[in-house]
């Protein structure tokens, strides 16, 4: 069987090349049709667990409470904020903002109820209150009350006085929510392998219409920010101002990622040329590798886009892996034919096609076959986002492989043969340096391999999982400082949102026994025994969260959040109580609490409760937005102790506490990659072990080659450790780009040692041959790489920053590792026997 593939290949590849070119070439303008639809994902979906329970929780609360998504725009006019001029600027600001399509209402200092400015009484309550635009409204009382009242303080206005900000409060997607809903429905029952043939097609159907909803969705999300953007630059020339929010955030990744595909990808394209113009000096050897790499890059692209796989925030770095791989094949390819022509100057062309096919094709197979294992770990995230990349990498490395073995032969059958560049004389080769160290300073190698791994052992003890976004932009761009204005000025950034579910009833009535010594509630208990306080929806004025025992422990909770540096704005249910408590002048009894929850308008129930109260659920909400910019911020150490503090000094039930948001969820998303990455890789080790005892056929040599492997992977993670580079949702997957570069060196070297060894059965001699060899395909594949990638550090996006400098410094510890640490171990323990 393998004699007729071997035949097949030699009669369609080698005897007639211009019909594999043309094939291939067939190939790519059928993909790159479908270029035009290429899309980036970059939606909650593309960010969060598929069975996420927390995912389903967050919905139902986004849909409870009707808390949508907002944009903020801060605003520091040139002159005093509460100037007629900038007053006059912030209406028309919150005019124009109103206006954008998507936004539900906007909410600013000129909109929202004074209380304080005089301060009411309890009973002014009932009225509608004034607000800043009102008639006869004392500026400066507006401006303190702004600073100093619980419900505006780090919300409205900075320490200074001069910044405040505009919320534009954005439409809740109902639809997106039902769409989402009987698709996540539909799927749990096709998991279960529980549809019929009605509900198949059902599921179908609605999958296709969320996913047509969701892109729609985006689009339209891009574009709001766009026009919001754009009413903010009008202002610019009489105020600083800035955009912020998640949906900003998302189509400002959106935007850097595509540049940095562009630009980036472009400039990678130009350094590749360049160098293996300096190494190759001949075109073929310039524009068949880099052909290879470009047709494998459209082929997946157009395939990914007629299947509508959209490519994410983690896998966005998929087209240069596939740049990694596919280009490495192709310079072992050049290298080993340049090297046959070089000792063969007389064999004919397709002797020396077929000898660099016959000669590299099983450790290229070899070495793309144990990549996908060190890809294979991201299937099992969970995250559909980062399974289709795992997939996405599996069909890219058996695209790379394929073309890379079509093309190149193929385009050097219709080349002409030209004059060998490479004499065969490898004494000079650069390489040589290495093995040449590997054998007088053998110990050296060892001990400082030693130290490399109990430095990289104590970095894996600071590596952690993390992921602030503003982390993801220089400081000097304009998203970064709009940020940072907000988390600085105006109470953080990243919203948190904290569910507190009513205790058991038997405690409830502990709790409020209070209540039934109530003189004042006895004399009235028998008269409006019937509820004349409940309102026409049927709620009674018994709402355990509006009592003064469930009041004062929100209250207790809102304190000790407020009193955390890692907290910026706090809002619940407490601001209203410690507002009723102020303007009564002391506290007051839970029959006057029902009295004021059902006499309160709407402008001020729409600030201070019915954002914090479902009162069929018995449930409330703390609303927290945490300072991104914080040091010391760890969002699971803060989540915990948060919980702890409930707990153990506030007396909540642990089944009580909730916590909700895209916080939680992202949270959840890198716990899972960190599962899927860093706590497999002792199982893709021992995957690749087998794959190394197949290869090698022999446990000892499998052993020698999995350990500068693994050196390899332990120095790069240990080194972000050290370097306090945490592993998120872009930096994740160096752990398989790692192992996978480590392992195509490993299996090329001892290939290459195996065959020399068998010459004269001299270690060292086979080392020196061995790097002479294909060490030098080796360097030339990190170099290149190292070098490409390098152009990467010039992104104003710190992931691609940290993917170029990573990527590099894989290939660097890959590369020290095969051509220095691998040598001196065959060298100590003489894997393949005894010398002659």
């Amino acid at each position: 069987m393998l004699r007729g593939l071997a035949a097949f290949y030699q009669g369609i590849v080698i005897q007639r090349p211009w019909f594999s070119l043309l094939l291939v070439l067939a190939l790519t303008i059928a993909a790159a049709a479908g270029l035009p639809n290429f899309k980036l994902d970059a939606s909650s979906e593309s960010l969060t667990l598929e069975n996420d329970k927390d995912l389903d929780y967050f919905r139902e609360i986004f849909g409870r409470y009707q808390s949508g998504d907002f944009l903020v725009v801060t605003y520091r006019p040139n002159e005093d904020l509460f100037s007629d001029e900038a007053i006059e600027d912030l209406r028309s600001l919150s005019d124009d903002l109103a206006k954008v399509e998507g936004v539900d209402s906007v909410l600013g200092m000129l909109d929202v109820p004074l209380l304080y400015s005089p301060k009411l009484s309890l009973t002014d309550l009932s009225a509608e209150p004034r607000t800043l635009m009102s008639e006869g409204v004392d500026r400066e009382l507006a401006k303190q009350e702004f600073w100093q009242s619980p419900i505006y303080r780090d919300m409205l206005l900075s320490p200074d006085g001069r910044t405040t900000a505009v919320l534009a409060n954005l439409k809740v997607d109902n639809t997106y929510l039902k769409l989402v809903k009987q698709r996540d429905e539909l799927r749990s029952l096709f998991k279960k392998n529980a549809l019929s043939p009605e509900q198949q097609l059902e599921y179908e159907r609605v999958s296709a219409e969320f996913l047509a909803y969701r892109t729609e969705a985006a689009i339209r999300d891009k574009a709001r920010v766009a026009e919001v953007r754009e009413i903010v630059a009008s202002y610019s020339d009489r105020a600083e101002m800035f955009v912020g929010g998640v949906t900003m955030i998302t189509a400002d990744m959106i935007d850097f990622i595509q540049s940095d595909l562009v630009v980036f990808g472009i400039g990678i394209v130009l350094f590749i040329i360049l160098l293996l113009a300096v190494i190759f000096r001949q075109w073929r050897f310039i524009i068949l590798p880099l052909s290879t790499c470009l047709i494998t890059a459209v082929l997946m692209l157009g395939m990914l886009s007629w299947l509508d796989w959209r490519l994410t925030v983690i896998s966005s770095n998929f087209v240069a892996l596939l740049l990694i791989t596919t280009l490495a094949i192709t310079i072992h390819l050049v290298v080993r034919f340049r090297e046959s022509y070089g000792e063969h100057p007389h064999w004919s062309k397709d002797q020396l096609v077929m000898d660099m096919v016959h000669y590299m094709l099983r450790p290229c197979l070899f070495t793309a076959l144990t990549t996908v294992v060190a890809f294979a770990s991201l299937v099992v995230s969970g995250i559909r986002p980062v399974i289709d990349f795992g997939w996405m990498m599996t069909m890219g490395l058996a695209v790379g492989f394929c073309i890379a073995f079509v093309l190149l032969p193929a385009g050097l059958m219709v080349w002409p043969l030209g004059d060998p560049k490479d004499n065969g004389d490898q004494s000079k080769a650069f390489t040589l340096r290495f093995s040449r160290f590997a054998e007088q300073r053998g110990t050296l190698v060892i001990v400082l391999s030693l130290v490399a791994a109990a430095v990289s052992a104590y970095g894996l003890t600071l590596l952690k999982v993390d992921n602030r976004f503003i982390d993801y932009f220089h400081k000097d761009t304009e998203i970064y400082q709009g940020m940072e204005a907000i988390d600085r000025r105006l109470g953080g950034t990243m919203p948190l949102e904290l569910i507190i579910d009513v205790v058991p009833e038997s405690e409830v009535a502990t709790e409020s026994s209070a209540e039934e010594d109530d003189e004042f509630a006895d004399e009235f208990g028998d008269e409006f025994g019937d509820d004349l306080f409940a309102d026409e929806s049927g709620e009674s004025e018994s709402v355990y969260w509006f009592t003064t025992a469930g009041l004062s422990k929100v209250e207790g909770l809102h304190d000790y959040l407020e009193s955390l540096p890692e907290v910026g704005k706090v809002q619940s249910l407490a601001i209203a109580y410690k507002v009723a408590k102020d303007v009564n002048g002391g506290s007051l009894s839970d029959f006057e609490l029902a009295i004021l929850r059902q006499a309160l308008p709407d402008s001020i129930n729409d600030v201070l409760v019915k954002p914090y109260l479902a009162i069929e659920q018995e449930q409330t909400r703390i609303a927290m937005r945490l300072v991104e910019t914080s040091p010391d911020l760890d969002r699971m150490t803060i989540m915990n102790k948060i919980r702890d503090h409930a707990i153990n000094e506030l007396g909540f039930e642990p089944e009580q506490i909730h916590f909700s948001g895209m916080l939680v969820l992202y949270n959840n998303m890198l716990n899972s990659l960190f599962d899927s990455q860093i706590m497999t890789l002792g199982a893709v080790f021992i995957a690749i072990m087998i794959m190394f005892v197949v290869l090698f056929r022999s446990l000892s040599l499998a052993l020698v080659a999995i350990v500068p492997n693994m050196l390899a992977a332990f120095m790069v993670l240990g080194g972000m450790g050290l370097a306090g580079i945490p592993l998120d949702m872009m930096t994740i997957t160096i752990a398989a780009i790692t192992v996978g570069i480590a392992v195509d060196h490993e299996i090329h070297y001892i290939t290459c040692f195996k065959r020399e060894f068998a010459k004269d059965g001299n270690y060292v001699a086979t080392m020196h041959r061995s790097h002479g060899t294909i060490g030098r395909a080796l360097y030339y594949t990190a170099i290149t790489i190292i070098v490409g990638f390098s152009v990467l550090a010039l992104s104003e996006f710190i992931p691609s920053i940290y993917f170029g400098l990573l990527t590099g410094g894989s290939m660097i510890a890959a590369t020290l590792a095969s051509l220095v640490l691998l040598p001196k171990l065959l060298l100590v323990f003489k894997p393949l026997g005894p010398e002659a």
